[in-house]
C-alpha cells in the first residue's frame, strides 16, 4: 500500500476504525472471559474517551499543518517572485525550521543564478548593440557604393575606386567576424588554453611575424630583447595572438619612422613581457577603458580596427593567470606590460 496517495482524513478514518474495532474486541473478549457486564461498559466509555482525544488531537494537527503548510507556500511565492528572502525560523528544532534552512540555501543560489542571467543578458544586449554600431558603418558604405554603380555611368578610374572602396569595407567586416569569433570560441570555452613549457621567444617571433610588413611600410624599427634560455608555461598559439594585438595596434599608432620596443624581464614569480611605442599615446582618462570591448577613443576611427584586439588580450593573459596593464602619455608613447606567472 503507498502511504504517499492516501489522504490524511482517510488515515484518520482508518485510525479511528482500527482502534474502536481492537477496543470493542477487547471488551467483548474480557465480558466473555468475566461475565460482568460493567466491564462492556467500561470498555464503551474508554473507547469514546480515546476517540474524543484522538478526534481533539486531529483537529489541532489538521491546524498546525495548515498553518505550515500555508508559510511554506508563502516562503515559496517569495522565493518564486524573488521579492523577499524566505523568513527564518526561530525554532530550530521543528520540522518548518529543517525546511526553511534549505529554502533559504535554495533562494540563495536561485537569487545567485537570477543575477548571472540578468547579466548575460545585458551582456549579450551590449554585444548586440556593439555588433550592430560596427557593421552599420561598412554596410552603409557598401550600399552606397552598389547603388551609386548601379545607377550612374562611371569612368574606369572611378569604377576601380569604388571597387576598391567595396574591397576595404568587406574587409574590415571580414576582420570584425574573425575578431568576434575568436572572442567567442573563448570566453564560451569552446576553445581551452593549454599551457605547455615552450621558450618565449618563439611566441614572440609568431607575433612579430604579422606585423613585419607593416613596421617596414612605415619605416618603424623594432627591436626585440628577448633571453633565449627562458621557458615559459603558456599557452604559445593564444599568447602570440595577444602580443601581435599589442603590436598591431603599436604599429597602427606610431607615425612613420617611430619605433617600437620589445622586450622581457624574468621576475621571481612573473615573466614581465613589455611592448613600448613611440606612438600618440593614452590619455589617463581613457586607460581604464581601452581593454572594453568595441572601445575606440573617437580621434582615432580613421584608423583600420574594431576595437577588439585588447580586450581579446586581456582575455587571453586573465585566462592564464596573469594579467595586463598600460603606462601612457599623450604624445609620448604607449607601454603595454604582460605579466605571466612563472608557474
Amino acid at each position: 500500500m503507498n502511504l504517499g496517495r492516501i489522504s490524511v482524513k482517510k488515515i484518520f478514518l482508518l485510525t479511528c476504525g482500527g482502534m474502536a474495532a481492537s477496543m470493542l474486541a477487547i471488551c467483548v473478549v474480557l465480558l466473555w472471559m468475566t461475565g460482568e457486564r460493567w466491564v462492556l461498559i467500561s470498555g464503551v466509555l474508554l473507547m469514546i474517551c480515546a476517540l474524543a482525544w484522538m478526534f481533539l488531537l486531529t483537529v489541532v494537527f489538521s491546524k498546525r499543518l495548515s498553518i505550515f503548510t500555508r508559510e511554506l507556500c508563502r516562503a515559496m511565492d517569495q522565493m518564486i517572485s524573488g521579492s523577499k528572502e524566505p523568513v527564518h525560523a526561530v525554532d530550530s528544532e521543528t520540522l518548518f525550521a529543517r525546511i526553511s534552512y534549505r529554502l533559504l540555501r535554495l533562494y540563495g543560489i536561485m537569487q545567485e543564478n537570477r543575477r548571472k542571467v540578468d547579466e548575460e543578458r545585458q551582456e549579450l544586449q551590449m554585444l548586440v548593440s556593439d555588433i550592430s554600431h560596427q557593421v552599420k558603418t561598412p554596410v552603409s558604405n557598401l550600399k552606397m557604393v552598389t547603388d551609386t554603380l548601379l545607377s550612374k555611368s562611371v569612368t574606369e578610374e572611378e569604377r576601380r575606386e569604388f571597387l576598391q572602396g567595396i574591397r576595404n569595407q568587406t574587409d574590415k567586416l571580414e576582420f570584425l567576424f574573425q575578431a568576434l569569433v575568436k572572442t567567442s570560441r573563448l570566453e564560451t570555452g569552446a576553445i581551452r588554453l593549454e599551457k605547455k613549457d615552450a621558450p618565449l621567444i618563439d611566441t614572440l617571433a609568431m607575433a612579430l611575424s604579422g606585423i613585419v610588413y607593416a613596421a617596414e611600410k612605415k619605416k618603424i624599427s623594432v627591436t626585440v630583447d628577448c633571453p633565449e634560455d627562458i621557458i615559459l608555461s603558456h599557452d604559445s598559439k593564444w599568447t602570440a595572438e595577444a602580443v601581435f594585438n599589442l603590436l598591431d595596434n603599436a604599429v597602427k599608432y606610431t607615425p612613420a619612422g617611430g619605433a617600437i620596443r620589445v622586450s622581457v624581464e624574468q621576475w621571481e614569480m612573473y615573466v614581465k613581457l613589455n611592448v613600448s611605442d613611440t606612438g600618440k599615446g593614452i590619455p589617463e582618462s581613457s586607460q581604464g577603458a581601452v581593454f572594453r570591448r568595441f572601445y575606440r577613443e573617437e580621434e582615432v576611427h580613421s584608423e583600420q580596427g574594431v576595437g577588439i584586439g585588447l580586450y581579446l588580450t586581456r582575455e587571453i593573459v586573465t585566462r592564464q593567470g596573469g594579467y595586463i596593464k598600460v603606462v601612457s602619455e599623450p604624445g609620448k608613447g604607449s607601454e603595454f606590460s604582460i605579466m605571466l606567472p612563472v608557474k
